[in-house]
C-alpha cells in the first residue's frame, strides 16, 4: 500500500524541503500551510512561498488559521491515517493530539544544533551570538517545544559576514538533500532518535524590532554579528538627527575614535574595544538600498559626525 506523507511549512526556508521529496517521487498527501496574509494596507493577499509551490504543484493544500482546538482538521487527518508528518517552519504550534495522528510520527526540520537554540529564530540568534558553527536537527516533535528526540544533526562553520538570508539558503539546501535518507530511515525503521541533553539547552526568542539599534560601544564582532544576523528583516540601524539608518553590509574595520564618531568619508564608524566598523551598504528611512559611495555624496553624515548610542 502506498506511503502518505503530510507536509506542514510556510516560508521560502520550506520550499526548497518540499520541491525535493516532490521531485524524487515522495507521495505528498497534503500540505498545510500559513493562511494568505494582507499586506499592511490591506490592497494586496499575499499567499505564502509554500503556498505558491503547492499549487505549482498541483498537491492538496490546506490552511487553517488555527489547529487548536479544530476538529475539522484533526477529523481530516484522522481519515487520511497517513505514514509521517515533516514540519518545516510551520508556523504554529501542533497540537499535542495531533501528534499521534500518523502511523511515524511528527518529524521537525529545526535550524540549529539542538538543543542549543531552541525556538523561533534560531538563525538569527546563532548568527548574533557569533557562533562558530550552525546546522539543522531532524527531530520527533513532542509537546515540549523543540525538546523532542533528534536522529541526525548535520552542520557546517559559521563563517564570518555570511548573514541570515544567506546562511538560511544554505541550511535550506542541505536540508532538501538530507531529508529524503531520513525519510527512508524512518519508513524501515532504522531511524535511531536520541534524547536531547536537555540541560544544555537554550532559547533562540522571536526577534524584535528594537533588537536592532545599535549601541556603538560594543567591540566590531558584536556590532557586525547583529547587521548580518538581522538581515534582511527587521535590520540593524542607528538613528542620526532623528532618521533611522538601516546598515546592510558591513565589516570590521581598523580605524580608532570615540565609539559612535564618524572617522572616515566613506563612513567608517569607530565602536569599542577600540575597533571600528566599516559600512558598504546602507538604506535611509523611506529610501532605497545604496552603496555608500552613492550614499554619501549627498548624506549629512560626514567625517566627525557622532551618531547616537542605544
Amino acid at each position: 500500500m502506498p506511503k502518505k506523507i503530510i507536509f506542514m511549512g510556510t516560508p521560502l526556508f520550506a520550499v526548497p524541503i518540499l520541491k525535493s521529496l516532490y521531485q524524487n517521487g515522495y507521495p505528498i498527501s497534503v500540505v498545510y500551510t500559513q493562511p494568505p496574509q494582507k499586506s499592511k494596507r490591506g490592497q494586496k493577499i499575499n499567499k505564502s512561498p509554500i503556498q505558491g509551490i503547492s499549487e505549482t504543484l498541483n498537491i492538496d493544500l490546506r490552511s487553517p488559521t488555527t489547529l487548536r482546538d479544530n476538529q475539522e482538521e484533526y477529523k481530516f487527518l484522522q481519515e487520511m491515517n497517513a505514514d509521517l508528518a515533516i514540519v518545516v517552519a510551520y508556523g504554529q504550534i501542533i497540537p499535542k493530539e495531533f501528534l499521534g495522528l500518523t502511523k511515524k510520527g511528527f518529524i521537525n526540520i529545526h535550524a540549529s544544533l539542538l538543543p542549543i537554540w531552541r525556538g523561533a529564530a534560531p538563525i538569527q540568534r546563532s548568527i548574533m551570538n557569533l557562533d562558530k558553527e550552525i546546522g539543522i536537527s531532524i527531530m520527533k516533535i513532542v509537546e515540549e517545544l523543540d525538546s523532542g528526540p533528534v536522529c541526525n544533526v548535520y552542520k557546517f562553520k559559521l563563517e564570518d559576514n555570511y548573514n541570515t538570508q544567506e546562511i538560511s539558503e544554505k541550511l535550506s539546501m542541505l536540508a532538501a538533500e538530507k531529508i529524503l535518507d531520513n525519510v527512508d530511515n524512518i519508513f524501515e525503521d532504522k531511524a535511531k532518535f536520541i534524547e536531547q541533553d536537555h540541560s544544555k539547552a537554550t532559547y533562540a526568542k522571536k526577534i524584535e524590532k528594537k533588537e536592532g539599534q545599535i549601541d556603538w560601544r560594543l567591540g566590531a564582532s558584536r556590532i557586525i554579528g547583529k547587521i548580518n544576523g538581522l538581515f534582511p528583516f527587521p535590520g540593524a540601524f542607528f538613528i542620526f538627527n532623528g532618521e533611522r539608518y538601516k546598515i546592510l553590509k558591513a565589516k570590521i574595520g581598523n580605524g580608532i575614535g570615540n565609539a559612535g564618531e564618524v572617522i572616515s568619508d566613506d563612513l567608517e564608524v569607530a565602536c569599542g574595544n577600540n575597533q571600528s566598523v566599516k559600512i558598504f551598504e546602507i538604506q535611509r528611512q523611506g529610501k532605497n538600498p545604496q552603496k555608500i559611495n552613492e550614499f554619501m555624496l549627498g548624506s549629512k553624515i560626514k567625517k566627525g559626525s557622532i551618531i547616537s548610542n542605544v
